[in-house]
C-alpha cells in the first residue's frame, strides 16, 4: 500500500502570493479526486508534491520518505499525464515510448520492449503501435499518455484534466482504464469536471482558493445534503429578489427556463425538493461564503 501525506502544507510565492494554505490530505492507493476550479490552486500542489517547488511550511512524505528534502524518491516512482501530452511528429507511438523509456532509465532493450508491448496492449493501442502519434484520435492519444505514465511501473501518477475535449464513448474507456490501473498505485485525479470525479474516485477534497474547504468520499458529500437541497424555475427580474435571501449554489437553463438551486435546511416558499448529487455538494462548497 502508497501513502501519500500532506501534512500542513502552505505555499507563498516571491511576489507575496499565498497560493496554498495549510493543507492536510493523506491519500493511499486508488484514484484520488482533487476537485477545484482554474486558479483554486491545483497546479500549485501537483507542483509542491512533485518537488518541482518547495512548501513556505509543512512536510510532504511519501510512503513515510521526506520528500521535501528528497524529491527525488517520489520523481524516481511518478508518471505524469498532463492535460494536453504534446507528442512528437512522424513518430510511431513504439518508437515514441522507446524514447522516453530510456528518459526513465530503462536502458535494457527487452525490458524496454516487454514493458511498451503490455502497455500498448493495456491501453489498446498494440494494432497502432507503428502509426505516428499525431494521427491519433483524442481519446488514441490520451490512452497513449497514459501508457507513457506507466513506464518504469510508478507509484503515483498524477493526472490532470484528462477527459478534457473526449467524446462519452472514449471518456468511459479512459476512466475504466484509470479505475483499473488505480487499483494498484495512487493515481491522484486534478481536475474541475465534477462528472470526472463521480465515475472514477472513491475519495476526494474540494479546492478553493488555495485551501481544502472538504474532504470525503463522493458519497458522504451528497449524504449530507439529503434533504437540503430545492429548485425552482425563474424569471431574470425574480431572481434579483431571490439571491439576497437565499443561499443559492446554482443557476442553470432547461429547456430555454432559467432554474435556480438553492442549500437550506427547510423548503423555501415556491421551490421543491431535488435529489442531491455530486455537482450540487460541489457548488454548495464553492459558492458559500464562509
Amino acid at each position: 500500500m502508497n501513502t501519500l501525506n500532506i501534512n500542513n502544507v502552505s505555499l507563498v510565492y516571491n511576489n507575496g502570493h499565498q497560493a496554498l494554505y495549510a493543507i492536510k490530505l493523506n491519500i493511499t492507493n486508488g484514484v484520488f479526486g482533487l476537485l477545484g476550479p482554474n486558479g483554486a490552486g491545483k497546479s500549485s500542489l501537483m507542483k509542491t508534491i512533485v518537488g518541482l517547488q518547495k512548501p513556505t511550511e509543512g512536510h510532504i512524505s511519501f510512503n513515510d520518505t521526506d520528500i521535501v528534502k528528497n524529491p527525488l524518491e517520489i520523481q524516481k516512482q511518478l508518471g505524469f499525464l498532463p492535460q494536453y501530452f504534446g507528442v512528437y511528429p512522424k513518430v510511431s507511438a513504439y518508437n515514441l515510448l522507446q524514447h522516453l523509456a530510456k528518459l526513465k532509465g530503462i536502458h535494457h532493450k527487452k525490458e524496454s520492449h516487454d514493458q511498451i508491448i503490455n502497455l500498448l496492449d493495456k491501453v489498446n493501442l498494440v494494432d497502432a503501435k507503428n502509426k505516428e502519434v499525431h494521427t491519433f484520435s483524442g481519446g488514441m492519444k490520451q490512452r497513449f499518455g497514459v501508457a507513457q505514465a506507466l513506464l518504469g511501473d510508478p507509484k503515483i501518477v498524477i493526472v490532470d484534466e484528462p477527459t478534457a475535449g473526449l467524446d462519452p464513448e472514449e471518456r468511459n474507456r479512459f476512466n475504466a482504464l484509470l479505475s483499473e490501473i488505480g487499483e494498484d498505485i495512487i493515481i491522484l485525479l486534478s481536475t474541475h469536471l465534477v462528472e470526472d470525479v463521480r465515475n472514477l474516485c472513491s475519495d476526494m477534497a474540494i479546492i478553493k482558493q488555495g485551501a481544502i474547504v472538504a474532504k470525503g468520499s463522493p458519497n458522504e458529500f451528497i449524504q449530507a445534503l439529503q434533504g437540503k437541497i430545492w429548485q425552482k424555475a425563474t424569471t431574470k427580474n425574480e431572481l434579483l429578489h431571490l439571491e439576497p435571501n437565499h443561499n443559492i449554489i446554482s443557476k442553470q437553463f432547461i429547456e430555454k427556463v432559467m432554474h435556480v438551486t438553492v442549500y437550506a435546511d427547510a423548503c423555501p416558499t415556491g421551490f421543491k425538493a431535488v435529489t442531491p448529487n455530486l455537482e450540487h455538494a460541489y457548488f454548495t462548497y464553492l459558492n458559500s461564503t464562509t
